[in-house]
């Protein structure tokens, strides 16, 4: 039986997404962030050695890793769904935005964290840079296909998705500037599948959809 370890507010709710787009008979457990630190707490940690968001239990199998856990699941339940096959136009495409969302859009993103933690009074220039580079990316493909996957859904909207839905409560630009964006985000938000993974991921929170 497939269990989703979810830690609110962070990026397993991905993977809770992947399962209800996919139809899956799934175990959600939900977990709440420390008041004092705003971290996982200690039975989320204790989890997987890394003690990080997400975690998935599989017939015995612990497995953390966004990507690893995403491609986990579709190969194993997906019957070839959400994923553009070798010979797709879009595959080249839906591989690129796969890995660019950790690779680097989220990785960004954390290293702008981390400069403000540490009181930086400014995010150093090649962070910033890169940054503003993934977001012109974003919008610029998302006014070419519908998709990051290309003409339709795949894990790699799925992967990229929390960085631009609940990640931006944690800092990001001004949306209004991101016009192909928010149509994809729209997209999204309709989707039934994202729909009930929200309601049961982040219960009482309204999904940033503009």
């Amino acid at each position: 039986m497939l269990t989703v370890h979810h830690l609110r507010i962070s990026q397993s709710e991905r993977i809770v997404w992947l399962c209800e787009e996919l139809g899956l008979d799934y175990t959600l457990k939900l977990y709440d962030r420390r008041e004092d630190n705003r971290l996982a707490p200690d039975e989320y940690k204790a989890l997987h050695p890394m003690g990080i968001a997400p975690v998935i239990e599989d017939d015995g199998l612990v497995l953390g890793e966004s990507g690893a856990i995403i491609d986990y699941i579709a190969a194993k339940y997906g019957q070839g769904r959400l994923v553009p096959a070798p010979d797709s136009p879009d595959f080249p495409t839906h591989l690129f935005w796969l890995h660019h969302a950790n690779g680097t859009f989220m990785t960004n993103g954390m290293m702008v964290l981390a400069a403000k933690a540490t009181g930086a009074e400014e995010i150093p220039e090649f962070v910033a840079q890169r940054g503003a580079k993934s977001w012109m990316m974003i919008e610029h493909h998302l006014g070419q296909q519908p998709y990051f996957g290309g003409s339709a859904l795949s894990t790699a909207d799925i992967m990229m998705g929390f960085g631009l839905t609940t990640g931006r409560m944690f800092g990001g630009p001004d949306m209004a500037d991101f016009r192909n964006t928010r149509a994809w985000l729209q997209r999204i938000g309709e989707r039934p599948a994202y729909q009930r993974a929200m309601a049961q991921a982040q219960p009482g929170m309204t999904p940033m959809l503009d």
